[in-house]
């Protein structure tokens, strides 16, 4: 009787260990469907979002068209969330501000990600003097506060939504690095990263195929706490003055043109812009939350 042996796998410059990866994004996909939080959290995006993309298309009307006739009317049909000091409507302008932070907040989720992963994962991986420099650079910019630093970048650039949105970039970018380095650190001594670079793998190779996709669930949950603060921030610059300016509909502006009009009974100027913020950036956190207990292994799954 003959025995046939299964011969052992070969290695692979591509091979790794199988990571739970699989598992955590399918667990992760359940708890967007199935957590009554996440699940909220997910339905208030998904309108906000609707209504910045939809709302001005069906609700004709210019975010900057003055009506001193109608100024200052208590919410009705004709204008749903009501009418400020110049006759604009107000769903009008929500529906442009949530356009407008709703795009904001992705491209600085993006931008410092793509960033604050270069430089994060070149230090964690090369070390030596690219990882002091980066590092020293990243706590330069945390040592000040976020706000406090988004202020004087959009400052001294000129004030403007554009502004505003590089300030924020910088201030959120050193997460991302510091982040990125400490997975980059805990990765660079794993048994699969020692095989593949006795296999002669180079570290360009490595970082791309082994690191980086054990890294993007740290990614994922950072993008959406990054998603939140960036909403925040915009319209703390823009009710300072320093963000979006008018006549441009933007919640931070709409809060503070309607401070002045809040304490004499037209509360509906500053409640409906507040509340885009408070779900926005609630949601976010949220999401960020819940997709942390699963995506992030160091969170021990499910909390």
């Amino acid at each position: 009787m003959s025995v046939v042996s299964t011969p052992p796998a070969a290695l692979s410059l591509d091979s790794h260990p199988p990571v739970e990866d699989a598992g955590r994004w399918a667990a992760a996909r359940s708890l967007l469907l199935g957590e009554p939080a996440a699940a909220a959290a997910t339905i208030v995006l998904a309108i906000l979002i609707a209504m910045a993309i939809l709302g001005p298309i069906v609700w004709h009307k210019d975010p900057a068209a003055i009506d001193v006739g109608a100024a200052l009317q208590h919410p009705s049909w004709a204008h749903p969330m009501g009418t400020d000091s110049s006759g604009r409507d107000i769903l009008t302008r929500f529906d442009y501000g949530a356009r407008l932070s709703l795009a904001v907040a992705p491209l600085v989720a993006i931008v410092g990600a793509a960033l604050g992963t270069v430089v994060g994962l070149l230090a964690g991986v090369f070390g030596g003097w690219f990882d002091t420099i980066s590092m020293r650079a990243m706590d330069a910019i945390l040592a000040f506060p976020p706000l406090i630093l988004a202020m004087a970048v959009t400052i001294g650039l000129g004030v403007g939504v554009r502004s505003a949105t590089i300030g924020i970039i910088i201030t959120a970018i050193p997460w991302y690095a510091r982040l990125l380095r400490s997975d980059a650190l805990s990765l660079r001594s794993r048994p699969f990263i020692e095989a593949a670079r006795a296999l002669g793998a180079t570290r360009s190779r490595i970082v791309r195929r082994h690191v980086l996709p054990h890294v993007l669930p740290t990614l994922l949950v950072q993008g959406a706490s990054v998603f939140g603060y960036a909403i925040l921030t915009l319209a703390a610059l823009g009710f300072v003055g320093l963000g979006a300016q008018p006549p441009t509909a933007e919640w931070g502006t709409m809060i503070t043109d309607g401070l002045q009009y809040a304490i004499t009974g037209q509360w509906w100027i500053v409640t409906f812009p507040g509340l885009g913020v408070f779900f926005a950036v609630t949601a976010a956190n949220i999401l960020a939350d819940r997709v942390q207990a699963v995506l992030d292994p160091r969170a021990g799954g499910r909390a």
